[in-house]
């Protein structure tokens, strides 16, 4: 006991997770309230994670909670689709072969838990690939996921999901939206994506400009605003955007 009170009270940072589960461990909550305070005394640095905040922690004994209750408290949630793509691009750095984007997409959208296990599935893609020896696309990942990810579970929307759907209503090409192409059979397809992005997802002005051929974000934002009064007059493409909503949201 003597060795374990020297490691922890002599060191620079603690972190403890789940620190919820001392509740009603007499001997462990005794060990802890003294290195806290041995610790908090030579100003170091605490950092304890929980489930619920210190005030709602019914059972906590009350010099635990006012001591939880001295520092910073911070609610942490999910990562929301735009941090969790970027997770995945991150990881896909190691991987010497070039992943599309489709693919983080489809688990981005499916996998919102937690960072461990958006990563544990992008690793199970990267062993299926390897295992098998096949190229990494949508319908690979689809089969490397599919004992995790479920056909029939609700997806949350995101850009990769509209981008399809909207190239599907106007007969062009996913590639066609996100390129650099000012064809102008691209042009409407493409305003009506930055519109659909910003109306039916919260990802920013900058991300839809760089999913869509790296455009600027005051390019994005008068695309949107096109669509916008458009809507207002335009009949015809009031419906369109209709359709293309009940495709990608069918509930």
């Amino acid at each position: 006991m003597t060795k374990l009170r020297e490691k922890y009270r002599t060191v620079d940072v603690l972190l403890i997770d789940d620190i919820q589960f001392i509740i009603g461990k007499e001997s462990t909550q005794e060990e802890f309230f003294h290195t806290f305070n041995v610790l908090h005394a030579a100003e170091k640095q605490i950092i304890i994670s929980s489930d619920k905040p210190p005030k709602e922690m019914e059972t906590l004994e009350e010099r635990f909670r006012s001591r939880f209750e001295w520092g910073l408290i911070a609610d942490i949630q999910p990562p929301d689709y735009e941090t969790r793509m970027a997770i995945l691009q991150k990881n896909a750095e190691n991987f010497s072969k070039k992943i599309d984007d489709h693919v983080f997409s489809y688990v981005a959208s499916n996998i919102k838990s937690n960072i461990r296990e958006l990563e544990g599935a992008f690793n199970k893609i990267i062993a299926f690939s390897k295992l098998n020896n096949v190229e990494i696309n949508l319908e690979m990942a689809q089969e490397a996921l599919k004992d995790i990810i479920y056909p029939d579970k609700p997806k949350e929307i995101s850009p990769s999901i509209i981008i399809n759907i909207v190239a599907e209503h106007f007969g062009v090409r996913p590639e066609d939206i996100t390129s650099k192409k000012r064809n102008s059979e691209f042009v409407e397809p493409r305003q009506v994506v930055m519109y659909l992005c910003r109306s039916m997802t919260d990802t920013s002005y900058q991300s839809i400009g760089k999913i869509l051929g790296k455009k600027d974000h005051t390019t994005i934002i008068h695309g949107v605003n096109k669509i916008t009064e458009e809507l207002k007059t335009n009949e015809d493409l009031k419906n369109k955007i209709d359709i293309i909503k009940k495709k990608i949201s069918p509930s």
